[in-house]
Formats: C-alpha cells, sequence, structure tokens
C-alpha cells in the first residue's frame, strides 16, 4: 500500500493519520466523487454548489478569465467543499493561459532555447506566483515530452527540447521555480509524446520505441524528475507498444491500449520499474485518444483500475459518477485499488497543508492579485526574451536591417485560426507594427483579399491582390519585408501547418527575390518546411510584446542574437530548409 511518509509526500504522523480519518468518514458517493477533477465551464455559484457541494470532487480546473473573476470562484469552490480541493492550472508558459491578465513569459521550447537554465526557473516561479495568487495549489507542468518528430505540433512548442539531457535539466529548473510558490507540479505526459507526429486530442498516438531506448530517454527523464521531487504524473492518451509487451509478451496488435487503460506500463513500469509513489491523473478523457480505445462506460472504471489515482473532466457527471460506482460494485475497481487512489489523493492535499489551513485562508486575498502582470514580471518575461530570440539562418547576410538602410518594411502577418480557448491570434500583428515603428522603420502592413473583403472592399479578390502586389515595381516601393508568424493551436487537427490566406496567396514569400526578407516564427519551430525560400528566420517563441520588441531590437543589431535551436529546425533535412 501507500507510504505517504516518503517522498514525494512525506507527511507526518498527523498528516497522515487525517488522511487515514478522513477516508474512513467517507460515504461510498463521496469517496467517488474525490477520484474526479471537474472542468469548471461556469462561474455561477450554483453550479459549483451542484459539482462541488454535492457531487464532492476532489479537483477541478477553470477555464480561463480574468484574475479577480477566477480567484472569486475558486474561493467559493473551496468555501463549499467537504474535503479541501485540489485547483489546477496550466501555466505552462507562466500565469498566460491560467487567467487571461496573466504573464506570458516564454513557451518551453523558448527556455528550452535559452542559454541561461534559470529562464526555465524564471518559467515556473512565475507561472507559479501568478496562479497560486487566485487560488491555484497544483500545475499541469512542466511538460517533459521529448520533441523526436519535428512534425509533431501537439508539442512543438511545449517540450523543452529534442533530447533528455535538455529536457531533464530545464525541468528539474521549472520545477524548482515552481515549487517555491507552494504549488505542486504534475509533469507530463507519461509515457512520453513526441515520437508520433499526431495529437492524441483527436486520435490515439503511441511511442514506438524499443524499451532500451525508451529507457535511455523518456525513462530517464522520469527517474530523473521522480527523484528530483514531482508529486504528480499526468498520463497521455499514448499507446507504447513495445513497452507494453515488455511486461504483457501475448498482447496482440489490437490489444495495445493508451497508458491511461493500460495497467502494464502504470503498475509494472511506473510503479514498479521507476518507484513512482505519488498521485496519477490522466489527461483530460474526453480526448479522442481515450474515447477510441473503449466504451466510456468501461473506460471509466478501467482508468482506476490500471492504476490512474484521479480522472480528468467528466463527459457527464451524473453518467460517469455512475460508471465509476457500476465498477466497484462489479469488482473490476477493487475495494484495495479505490483505498489506494484516495489515499494518494488525500495525501497530495495534505503534502500542501490543505488540511490544516483554516478553509478561508485556502484562496489568497485580493490584494494578492497585483502580481498578476506586475511590472517585476513583465521585466522577467522582457529579460528571457531577449535571451531567448534565434537566429536560425541568414545565409544572404540581410541582417542588420536598420531605418537608415531600409526605412520602408513591408509587414505581412501569418496567422492560425483562433483555437479552442477562444483567444484572438492576431493581435500580433498591431503589436509588431507598432514595435517597428518604435524602431523607426516606415510600416506598411498587407492585407489578404479576405481581410480586405471583411473590411467592405468590393471587387478585390485574391488574384486582383496579387497583380497589385506581385509586380516589378515591389522594390521600388519596399526597401525590406518582414514576416511574422503567430500559427499555434492544438486539440483540433492531428497536426499544424501554415495556411495561406487563399491560393497562390500574396504572402507567401515570393518577394524573397525583390527584397531583403526576415521570416519571424512566433510559435512554430517548423515553418521551414513550408517557407523553405526565406534565407532569414528567426524564432522568437512567444507571441507577446516583449518577445516581439526583443526581435525587432536584434532584427535592427542593437542586440545580439543568444538563442540556440535543435535539429528539429531544419525538418528532417527536407531540401532547401538550409539554404
Amino acid at each position: 500500500m501507500v507510504d505517504l511518509s516518503h517522498a514525494p509526500f512525506n507527511l507526518d504522523r498527523d498528516a497522515i493519520d487525517w488522511v487515514e480519518i478522513t477516508i474512513a468518514s467517507m460515504t461510498l458517493d463521496e469517496k467517488i466523487g474525490q477520484l474526479f477533477i471537474n472542468l469548471n465551464v461556469s462561474f455561477d455559484e450554483k453550479y459549483l454548489d451542484d459539482v462541488v457541494g454535492r457531487h464532492g470532487v476532489g479537483g477541478i480546473r477553470f477555464m480561463g478569465a480574468d484574475s479577480a473573476t477566477v480567484q472569486q470562484h475558486i474561493r467559493y469552490a473551496q468555501s463549499v467543499a467537504k474535503v479541501p480541493l485540489l485547483v489546477a492550472s496550466n501555466p505552462e508558459m507562466g500565469g498566460a493561459g491560467s487567467i487571461d491578465d496573466g504573464t506570458l513569459v516564454t513557451t518551453h521550447l523558448g527556455a528550452g532555447s535559452s542559454p541561461d537554465p534559470d529562464d526555465a526557473y524564471r518559467l515556473g516561479l512565475v507561472g507559479g506566483r501568478e496562479t497560486a495568487a487566485i487560488g491555484c495549489n497544483w500545475a499541469f507542468a512542466p511538460i517533459v515530452d521529448i520533441h523526436r518528430n519535428w512534425r509533431n505540433t501537439v508539442i512543438g512548442t511545449r517540450s523543452f527540447g529534442d533530447n533528455a539531457d535538455i529536457v531533464i535539466e530545464r525541468a528539474k529548473r521549472y520545477f524548482d521555480g515552481l515549487s517555491e510558490t507552494g504549488s505542486a507540479a504534475a509533469m507530463k505526459h507519461f509515457p512520453g509524446d513526441g515520437v508520433d507526429e499526431r495529437d492524441q486530442h483527436v486520435v490515439t498516438t503511441y511511442n514506438t520505441l524499443g524499451y532500451d531506448e525508451w529507457d535511455e530517454s523518456y525513462g530517464r527523464v522520469y527517474r530523473e524528475l521522480i527523484a528530483h521531487g514531482v508529486q504528480s504524473i499526468m498520463i497521455g492518451h499514448i499507446g507504447a507498444p513495445e513497452l507494453s509487451r515488455r511486461f504483457r509478451p501475448e498482447l496482440t496488435d489490437a490489444e495495445i491500449l493508451p497508458a491511461t487503460l493500460a495497467p502494464e506500463l502504470l503498475q509494472d513500469l511506473l510503479r514498479g520499474e521507476l518507484g513512482f509513489n505519488g498521485l496519477i491523473l490522466t489527461d483530460a478523457s474526453m480526448m479522442i485518444g481515450m474515447t477510441q480505445a473503449m466504451k466510456r462506460s468501461d473506460a471509466v472504471p478501467a482508468a482506476i483500475a490500471a492504476g490512474c489515482d484521479m480522472f480528468l473532466f467528466f463527459r457527464d457527471a451524473e453518467e460517469d459518477l455512475g460508471y465509476l460506482r457500476a465498477g466497484i460494485e462489479s469488482g473490476v475497481v477493487s475495494e484495495a485499488r479505490l483505498h489506494e487512489a484516495l489515499t494518494r489523493i488525500l495525501g497530495l492535499k495534505a503534502s500542501l497543508g490543505l488540511h490544516t489551513a483554516p478553509r478561508e485562508q485556502l484562496v489568497p486575498p485580493a490584494s494578492a492579485l497585483k502580481t498578476i502582470g506586475s511590472d517585476e514580471h513583465r521585466a522577467i518575461a522582457a529579460e528571457v526574451a531577449d535571451r531567448t530570440i534565434t537566429l536560425v539562418k541568414d545565409t544572404q547576410s540581410a541582417l542588420p536591417l536598420s531605418p537608415s538602410t531600409h526605412p520602408r518594411i513591408r509587414l505581412y502577418g501569418v496567422t492560425g485560426q483562433s483555437d479552442f480557448t477562444g483567444t484572438d491570434p492576431s493581435g500580433y500583428l498591431d503589436v509588431a507594427r507598432e514595435e517597428l515603428e518604435r524602431a523607426g522603420f516606415e510600416v506598411h502592413v498587407f492585407k489578404n483579399a479576405l481581410q480586405r473583403q471583411a473590411e467592405g472592399e468590393e471587387g478585390v479578390y485574391f488574384h486582383t491582390v496579387m497583380a497589385e502586389e506581385a509586380n516589378g515595381g515591389y522594390a521600388d516601393l519596399y526597401d525590406a519585408a518582414i514576416v511574422f508568424a503567430n500559427v499555434s493551436g492544438f486539440a483540433q487537427e492531428a497536426t499544424v501547418r501554415i495556411r495561406w490566406s487563399t491560393p497562390m496567396a500574396s504572402e507567401i514569400p515570393w518577394y524573397v527575390t525583390e527584397v531583403p526578407t526576415v521570416f519571424v516564427s512566433l510559435q512554430q519551430p517548423n515553418h521551414l518546411v513550408d517557407v523553405p525560400m526565406v534565407k532569414t528566420m528567426i524564432h522568437s517563441y512567444a507571441p507577446s510584446r516583449e518577445a516581439i520588441r526583443a526581435t525587432v531590437e536584434k532584427i535592427t543589431g542593437a542586440s545580439e542574437f543568444t538563442g540556440s535551436f535543435n535539429e528539429n529546425v531544419w525538418c528532417g533535412d527536407i531540401w532547401g530548409t538550409r539554404l
């Protein structure tokens, strides 16, 4: 059974007694509720009365909103919870992503590209401070996947790098920064993303490495971070055929399951060989990577029986709670497995001091919100951006560009569609224009046919725009072209690439033969597969003002490039990417 006196819980006798007494006092329905983490999709108090008060969930994660709204929401949730809640956030980029007014420091890839390992620490520290200020105590981070396949975009910017060494070094520093704020970490996504090119939000994906190669890469990452004290691990809906067959040689191809449903991966490998004593939770349970594996009524109890302690998100609360109850009553989930899961859930809560903190102190006062988006945190973001901005190539020595030598800039924006967060992906272009003008350039922003039509212009189509843009007078109008690409997103397609606005779109860098052209990626590292013709490529890692300002400073030569890149930028050495 679980030893709560050992890492990562390290509980004293009084805390262990609280865990045991609390479990013993629970009804079966209360025990079942503790195994679920709800995605709070409403800020209405009656909603929380139902989810937290009636169903008694063990944890919550909220949808994005401003920090004041979220803090009050969490405060009310804790006030109606019989057992204090684990309150999760996704501070992968700092405070941004968890709250609308949070600080965007950089991505994991940005922190992995910095010459200073402590930029990963700063990323965890700012993210932890800003989410703790609203009442969170649990971070679904760091991401410890290894970006081995350049086509993989679900972790393209969300991995520290393409090898175990950089992931281990930077993930430890992220954890150290986060831990200073009192939050627990949930590293993800075991058994490891980055081999398959697809996204488990829309399909089950697979880590197909053999055991020895996995053990020397992903396995080493998990061993190191477990030893470093990480309290919980999120399991990906990722199958691992060779790993599963190491423990179950008889498994057929059809019997290979995603790790969330595979006891050989959770119990034999993660608990057994890797010695993990902390809490295990599933990734979001509505992801197709899980739902395609078996019926929901089977999958809910199967995940707990396989070794997951907590189940991330309901599809329907009444249904899912009923499925787990039926699984317990039928023996799919044994009494011992249920008790083990509860012990780890309450053990994690006790390790955070939730069992002794006065209920009214579980969420900081409103005055704590002043740290969110603070001048200090913005300054950290600016310093990190200055170190991380990376020059991938400049094969025709176009840089630096200055207002004195290239005063007239044609500015293009390559924008992905808004993803499931609803965030406007196009605001970066106004920032880029402002920062270029601030540097002294005369900026001419390109608008494609669709944008011009949306503004009410008549008689404009892609071929009329092409005729206006692509002609022999281009170099008479502009001295250089700069393209900012903000192509992000995951969860809605298996992979992400540039999608131009129209056929033969005028923003495609045809103009590289006319004027010096600089392509800046604010997100994905694999754009050279789509724009191999550009001779100057910069990676900036974030669509923040701090990152864009630092990029412009480096374009003009006001500061030096110090960031680094890994081999994924060459897209498997597709012909032309290095030219």
